[in-house]
């Protein structure tokens, strides 16, 4: 259902409030540069830190301007099933074509509670849910054993992977089926991930270079690697500066740096990127090209 190049949306703030017009316009750019779908309110986009009218907000203004140009799959993750299950029949009401949806963080459930929470949201919506997991940030671990107990789950069609193990990619095709769609969640790792039979990435980077990612994964998807990894090299050093201080600080330093319409403005805890970590986005962006 979904492959290519998918930004995983900053939310731009202007003042302590959220940047409509900017996000607008951010949502134009990346569907004109070739982005093949857009999340809005994942962990790029501060969802941590939106209130739930925020939140909503930011969902159905995505919708509102991708216009039906591209899909759009909202952020819909919690600790909390409940209030996973609200963003869930929102952001099926406003049009969304799906609901990436994080494991469960902080309380640490175990495999049975993580199953049981992914079977509850399928019970409750006719959303499609990819699946989304990040060890790093929520500490708990989608293993393969689930993914796979779950296959039985028509609604659950993908996943996410962030725990930065190729060999997973094979567990799940084994387990899931060719037509499980699986996108990377690490940029540096994503020309890999497709080798490995991933079919795109749910990308950082992308905010940053969109037209370079989706003619990336455009490469992968025709199986043309040369190309795909001469794109890739220009892109590796972006892909570590991105993570140079505390996400998304460093994309949203970029993108200040390329439009004057956007802002580097973020919300605490978050603050922004070291003088060292700005002079990495700063040679980043000069070896990829774009300044």
């Amino acid at each position: 259902m979904f492959s290519g190049s998918i930004p995983a949306l900053v939310t731009p703030f202007r003042d302590g409030a959220v940047d409509e017009a900017a996000f607008r316009r951010l949502v134009d750019w990346q569907i004109a540069e070739g982005s093949s779908a857009l999340v809005p309110c994942g962990t790029t986009g501060e969802s941590a830190t939106l209130s739930y009218e925020e939140h909503y907000r930011v969902i159905a203004l995505c919708v509102e301007a991708a216009d039906g140009r591209v899909p759009v799959i909202a952020g819909c993750g919690s600790n909390d099933t409940a209030v996973a299950k609200k963003h869930m029949a929102f952001s099926a009401s406003v049009g969304c074509a799906a609901a990436l949806v994080v494991a469960p963080y902080y309380n640490r459930p175990s495999q049975a509670g993580i199953e049981a929470h992914y079977r509850a949201l399928a019970d409750a919506s006719d959303l499609p849910i990819i699946l989304y997991n990040v060890p790093g940030r929520t500490v708990t671990d989608i293993l393969p054993s689930t993914v796979a107990a779950l296959d039985d789950v028509p609604t659950i069609i993908g996943i996410k992977d962030a725990s930065g193990n190729l060999a997973r990619c094979a567990d799940h095709r084994i387990s899931n089926g060719d037509d499980f769609c699986q996108l990377s969640g690490n940029d540096d790792m994503a020309l890999a991930f497709d080798a490995a039979g991933g079919v795109g990435c749910i990308s950082v980077t992308a905010n940053v270079a969109p037209r370079l990612c989706a003619e990336l994964q455009a490469a992968c998807l025709t199986g043309d690697y040369a190309k795909a990894r001469e794109i890739n090299d220009r892109l590796h050093p972006l892909h570590g500066a991105l993570f140079a201080d505390a996400s998304p600080g460093p994309t949203k330093y970029a993108l200040a740096k390329l439009h004057d319409w956007l802002n580097d403005e973020l919300r605490l805890p978050l603050t922004p990127p070291s003088s060292a970590a700005s002079a990495a986005v700063d040679a980043a962006l000069a070896h990829a090209g774009l300044i």
